[in-house]
C-alpha cells in the first residue's frame, strides 16, 4: 500500500487504469497502421478494429494485473493500482476482462476470423506464458514479443482478409523493435522489477555492459529492418530518408546507453522508442499511399 492516502477515483478512471487504456490506444494505432497499409478503407472496419482491439488489449492488461495483483504491491510503480488499493473487487476485475475480451474478440470476428483469432492468441499469449513467465526467466521477453508485434499483422490482415509476406514483415519490424523498447524499460524499472523477482535484462548481470551491447545490436538492426517496405518497392523514398534517420538517432541513444550503462541514457532510449514507432508506421502509410493522397489534396 502507498505510504500517503490516495483518494478513491471515479469508477472510470479506475477502469481506465486498471486496463492501460493510454497503453491500449497506442497498441491500437499500431494495428491501424497495418490495416492502412495494406490498402484497407472501409470505415466500418476500421471501427471495428480499433473498438475491438481496444477491448482485447484492455482485457490482456487487466489480466495481467490480475495475476500480478500481489506482486503490485511490493513495487513502487505499481502499489496505486486498483486492486492493491482496493479500488476495485476480484469479481469486479474479472468481469470487466471477460466483458471486454467478449465484445472485442466478437467486433474483430466481424472483420474476419483470422483477426479474431490473433486478439485470442494475443491475450492467451500474454496473459498465460508471457506473464507468468517473467519471474521465471529473461527470455519471457522473447516470448512476450510475439504478442507484441501482433498489431500490426493482425491490422493487415484485417484489410486483406489472408495471412501473407506483407503482414508478416509489418510484424518483423515491431518484433525487432520490441527487444530495445522492453530492455529500456527494463533498465529504468530494474530495483522495482527486482523487488518483485522479475530478471528481465537479457544478462543475467543485470545492468551491465553485456545487456547494454545487446539493446544496442538490437537498435543497430532495425536500421536495415525497417527498410524492407522502401527495398521491396512498397514505399518511396520518403521511407528511406525517414526510416535511415531514425534508425541512426534511435541507434544513438542505444550507443550512448552501451557507453555510459546510466538508467538517465535508458530513460531517454524507452522515450526514443515511444516515438520511433508510430512515426516509421504510418510513414510507411503515407509512404506508400502517396499518389492517393495527393490525388484527393488537389
Amino acid at each position: 500500500m502507498s505510504d500517503v492516502a490516495i483518494s478513491k477515483p471515479s469508477k472510470l478512471k479506475i477502469y481506465l487504469v486498471f486496463t492501460k487504456f493510454r497503453l491500449s490506444f497506442l497498441v491500437i494505432l499500431s494495428a491501424l497502421s497495418g490495416y492502412l497499409f495494406a490498402g484497407g478503407t472501409s470505415l466500418l472496419e476500421i471501427f471495428h478494429l480499433m473498438v475491438g482491439g481496444t477491448l482485447v488489449t484492455a482485457a490482456s492488461n487487466g489480466a495481467n494485473q490480475i495475476w500480478e495483483r500481489e506482486l503490485d504491491v511490493i513495487m513502487h510503480r505499481t502499489k496505486n493500482r486498483p486492486l492493491p488499493q482496493g479500488w476495485m473487487t476480484l469479481k469486479e476485475a474479472y468481469f470487466v476482462c471477460t466483458f471486454s475480451l467478449v465484445v472485442g474478440t466478437v467486433l474483430l470476428y466481424l472483420i474476419n476470423w483470422q483477426s479474431a483469432g490473433l486478439g485470442l492468441l494475443a491475450f492467451i499469449s500474454y496473459v498465460f506464458i508471457y506473464t507468468p513467465m517473467k519471474r521465471v526467466s529473461p527470455w519471457a521477453v522473447f516470448v512476450g514479443a510475439f504478442p507484441g508485434a501482433i498489431p500490426p499483422f493482425l491490422g493487415a490482415i484485417a484489410a486483406t482478409d489472408k495471412f501473407g509476406f506483407l503482414p508478416g514483415i509489418l510484424f518483423f519490424v515491431q518484433f525487432t523493435w520490441q527487444f530495445p523498447h522492453f530492455w529500456a524499460i527494463a533498465w529504468v524499472l530494474y530495483d522495482d522489477y527486482k523487488s518483485a523477482g522479475f530478471s528481465l535484462l537479457p544478462s543475467k548481470e543485470g545492468k551491465s555492459k553485456q545487456s547494454a551491447f545487446q539493446i544496442m545490436v538490437y537498435s543497430l538492426a532495425l536500421i536495415p529492418f525497417s527498410l524492407v517496405p522502401w527495398l521491396l518497392g512498397w514505399t518511396g523514398n520518403i521511407t528511406l530518408v525517414v526510416a535511415s534517420a531514425l534508425g541512426i538517432g534511435f541507434f544513438v541513444y542505444a550507443y550512448r546507453l552501451f557507453m555510459s550503462c546510466e538508467t538517465s541514457d535508458a530513460r531517454k532510449l524507452m522515450f526514443a522508442s515511444f516515438v520511433y514507432l508510430p512515426i516509421i508506421q504510418f510513414v510507411y502509410v503515407f509512404d506508400k499511399n502517396s499518389d492517393v493522397i495527393n490525388e484527393l489534396m488537389k
